[in-house]
């Protein structure tokens, strides 16, 4: 039982609970104390003496911040004593700051600033300091040092170490000043330093900033709160928009990020916004000289409805496809797969889901029967034992969950890392399994091998949960720890204590990402974690749970919104007669019950000549997709290509007619983060041009193809959402924007949603054991290609780069590419660190850099597939999995020599 304490705080009689602070209780009850280094759990140190309070009975004075109540005490916050100290200790901090307010950027915005307007100082400081005046540090392209505006806080080394988990920060001293040593000199490129600004956000003064900044004041910005466009955590920031600009982006208290950001959040989210380069007008090309001129938007419309109506009266419907944008918001991608299948006439719809987590969708819908993550990104990094981290680099493609990682091991969580990478996580987990690329489902397997002869399955709820348990356990007898070592390439010793350990956690959730699914056996590997999670009872229950990382902003939202090519929103199944019946009736048209093309069948289906019209909203195959030959080939051979987006991709080029379309901080919206969040997309700016929103856009076609479709704004969009999806049933602007966080299924407008998934039963019913059998990755080293080649992304960059390669900083940080290669390999080539290698695969070549090391063991490498002056998808194997269709990206067989002079 909690002991209760009894204390005054300025005559006012308050209980509270022992082991809090006195500053806690008194701003739960509404007294005011001033702090200035303070963050609440992340650093109290008291060194500012600003928060100070007198205590009935003792001569000194206490920090509130650090000082926990005690029975009995008396204190008075606001005594002459108190407020003489306080004034007392802004003038001698002041008499260490160089005050030039009128130039400083955080003028306004500056609690140092509004301190001394509040306690009244005299213009005139009695107090004056001679310190040694040390450089300002102002390399780094998005942050800048000013120690003469430095306080000695360190609420930036607190953040940093605590909050980031990063570290770089330090303190230091020169006498009794104390400074920052921060990394934004000239060697800020060969630093730790992941450039998030989470350092920059909490300074009180302008000693530690963010340059952009010095672009505005802050009273003379609006203030547009809204969500991140790159990975699927969900961000909440505020764009800060200055004349119908946005020229900065300041984190925000989401549920995701708790006031966190990364680099590419932080920095990278609005320069592509207003860049010069973006598309303004319709497109239209000149097939003969292969040359583009403006057209009219009735122009281009006109074409688009003409073209697409021929094929379809030739060729049947079919004969047509669509692809929607994972970076657009729900309502886009609804108003995108109603286009396809009311005008076109088709389920040839998919999203970009398809070459990342469709194995996800597919294995999890299967097992669970909803194929989503289980549990909230909270829930899974807070009060945890231990985490189970499986092909999934956090900190790198969704830094902020890498963040909250970080700091649940700085707690005492356990942290086994699954990833044939040493990723850097790997250094601070308690096991790092090695695995060999592909060999997911051989690893989930033995585990459960373990737990089963070692008594440690969760037998109650095997028998009362699931189903099929049998005929997994016939399967996994045969991967006994000894044969999984030897497929896996990794130590028994610590595959047995890897079981041991996750199935004896009370708390322990897995966490995977494209490690497990970018395989030909993606979908089995995504059913294997499943059952591994089932055979010890951890799902449905806090802690614990099957947890995919989506990849970009709205590719849960994009799956959602029924832009699969056999399901409706909210996965009802095309095959369902009752379920085409209710969007038959909702939108009075005749529906397609054939479930249509999924998007890696779409490109050889066009060699073919069976699809013959493709409409692609927002994404770039011919960078994102396997194979680029086999993708730029498919393009060639289709009758007509539209493609609606920002910029004249590398996919544009070969497209017929080009929409310009709009970016997230020009509409309205929601995206649906990987936990299921539905988060409100906010405008912010109109930007010049011809411009048009997405959803007018393919409402137009719509009417010029012959299907009645209204106008209707973002808001109008979800509630035609919510009225045909059960788990969207209760989402609305309207309760998202009075404040409401909802994760679906939300199924009425009285719902709060639901945070965890299968707590009291299954989606499908009972949970279902798939016993999967490992096979090997389809193209396997041989002697003409003896390395594995892996493929994923930087911290630095999103995708095709679309975004983040147009923001300067980010390119100067990271802008080539590069292949890792084992020491002993390169060793073995005669190959030097950074010099130029050959790359080849079967499918083509590129020229790339080496980076030698031993993040990859020997006879494997690892590329990222970001970079245009080595596209890695040139290499890339198209081979396909069973399930889900999902490319094998993880795993093709390359050689690799030294580059010709």
């Amino acid at each position: 039982m909690t002991e209760k304490v009894n204390l005054v705080i300025n005559g006012i009689n308050i209980e509270t609970v022992a082991g809090r602070t006195i500053l806690e209780v008194a701003k739960e009850h509404g007294i005011y104390i001033p702090t200035l280094c303070y963050l609440k759990d992340v650093n109290e140190i008291g060194a500012c003496r600003m928060c100070v309070v007198e205590v009935k009975g003792h001569s000194h004075l206490f920090p509130a911040c650090n000082t926990k109540v005690w029975q009995g005490m008396s204190v008075e916050t606001d005594s002459e004593k108190v407020k003489l100290s306080r004034q007392f200790v802004l003038q001698l901090i002041l008499a260490h700051h160089t005050v030039r307010c009128l130039s400083c950027c955080k003028s306004g915005d500056c609690d140092l600033q509004k301190l001394a307007t509040e306690f009244e100082l005299p213009t005139v400081n009695p107090y004056s300091s001679d310190d040694a005046k040390l450089p300002s540090k102002t390399d780094n392209p998005f942050l800048a040092y000013y120690p003469e505006l430095c306080i000695g806080c360190q609420r930036c080394v607190s953040v940093c170490s605590r909050r980031v988990g990063n570290g770089v920060l330090n303190a230091s001293k020169i006498g009794t000043r104390t400074f920052i040593d921060a990394p934004f000199g000239q060697d800020w490129k060969n630093t730790e330093c992941e450039l998030c600004g989470n350092c920059a956000t909490v300074c009180p003064t302008g000693a530690l900033v963010a340059k952009n900044m010095g672009k505005y004041q802050t009273g003379n910005v609006n203030r547009v709160l809204t969500t991140c466009p790159h990975c699927a955590t969900g961000c909440q920031f505020y764009l800060m928009v200055k004349d119908n600009k946005i020229v900065d982006v300041q984190p925000a208290e989401g549920p995701s990020n708790r006031g966190l950001l990364c680099v590419k959040g932080r920095f990278g989210s609005f320069n592509f916004v207003n860049s010069p380069d973006r598309l303004k007008h319709p497109l239209i090309r000149n097939r003969e000289t292969g040359e583009f001129r403006e057209a009219s938007w009735d122009e281009a419309l006109d074409l688009i409805a003409m073209k697409f109506g021929e094929i379809k009266e030739r060729y049947g419907a079919d004969s047509l496809a669509g692809f929607a944008c994972s970076r657009s918001p729900n309502e886009d991608c609804y108003m995108l797969q109603k286009m396809v299948r009311c005008a076109f006439g088709t389920n040839n719809v998919d999203n970009c889901a398809r070459v990342c987590h469709s194995a996800t969708v597919a294995g999890l819908a299967m097992t669970l029967g909803s194929g989503a993550m289980t549990n909230p990104i909270g829930d899974i990094t807070n009060d945890v034992d231990l985490i189970m981290l499986v092909g999934s680099n956090p900190e790198e493609a969704h830094p902020v969950i890498g963040m909250q990682i970080r700091q649940a091991v700085a707690r005492g969580t356990h942290l086994i890392v699954v990833d044939p990478r040493k990723i850097r996580l790997a250094k601070d987990a308690d096991i790092h399994i090695r695995l060999k690329p592909g060999t997911n489902v051989a690893f989930a397997n033995g585990m459960i091998n373990i737990i089963i002869n070692e008594g440690l399955a969760d037998e109650k709820f095997i028998r009362e949960r699931t189903e099929g348990f049998e005929e997994l356990k016939e399967i996994v007898k045969d991967y006994t720890p000894e044969k999984v070592a030897e497929i896996c390439n990794i130590d028994v010793d610590q595959l047995c204590e890897a079981a041991r350990m996750y199935a004896k956690a009370k708390k322990a959730p897995i966490i995977y990402c494209l490690g497990v699914t970018e395989h030909s056996s993606g979908t089995e590997g995504v059913m294997s974690l499943s059952n591994l999670a089932m055979v010890v009872g951890k799902i449905g229950k806090s802690g614990c749970g099957v947890n995919p990382l989506r990849g970009q902003n709205n590719v849960q939202g994009a799956c959602d919104m029924g832009a699969l090519p056999g399901d409706f929103p909210g996965y009802q199944k095309v095959t369902n007669e009752r379920v085409v019946e209710k969007f038959e009736k909702a939108w009075n048209v005749k529906l397609s019950r054939k479930p249509g093309l999924h998007a890696t069948d779409v490109f050889p289906a066009a060699v073919r000549k069976e699809i013959r019209g493709l409409f692609i909203f927002g994404e770039d195959p011919v960078v994102s997709d396997p194979d680029q030959g086999h993708v730029i080939k498919a393009l060639e051979s289709l009758d007509f290509l539209v493609l609606c987006d920002l910029f004249m991709t590398k996919t544009a080029k070969y497209a017929d007619v080009i929409l310009p379309g709009t970016s997230y901080a020009e509409k309205e919206g929601t995206f649906s983060n990987t936990e299921r969040r539905v988060q409100r997309v906010r405008k912010a700016v109109t930007v010049e041009g011809e411009m048009r929103l997405d959803t007018d856009i393919f409402t137009d076609i719509m009417n010029r193809m012959g299907y009645p479709q209204p106008y209707l704004r973002a808001d109008e969009i979800m509630d035609e959402i919510a009225s045909l999806t059960p788990s969207f049933g209760g989402i609305s602007h309207k309760r998202l924007d009075a404040g409401e966080s909802l994760q679906w299924p939300c199924p009425d407008k009285n719902h709060p949603g639901t945070p965890i998934l299968h707590t009291e039963k299954f989606a499908r019913g009972l949970g279902l054991f798939y016993p999967a059998p490992y096979r090997e990755s389809m193209e396997l080293p041989d002697d003409d290609y003896p390395f594995i080649l892996m493929t994923g992304r930087v911290l630095y960059h999103y995708n095709a780069m679309a975004m983040t390669g147009r923001t300067p900083g980010l390119v100067e940080k990271s802008g080539s590419s590069f292949i890792e290669i084992n020491t002993e390999d390169a060793l073995r080539l005669g190959i030097s660190d950074g010099e130029s290698v050959k790359l080849t695969s079967r499918r083509g070549s590129v020229v790339s850099k080496a980076r030698v090391g031993d993040k990859v063991s020997v006879g494997e490498t690892w590329m990222p597939f970001h970079f245009s002056d080595a596209f890695a998808n040139v290499l890339t194997n198209a081979v396909l999995d069973k399930f889900a269709r999902i490319p094998e990206y993880k795993v093709c067989a390359i050689k690799i020599e030294k580059a010709e002079e």
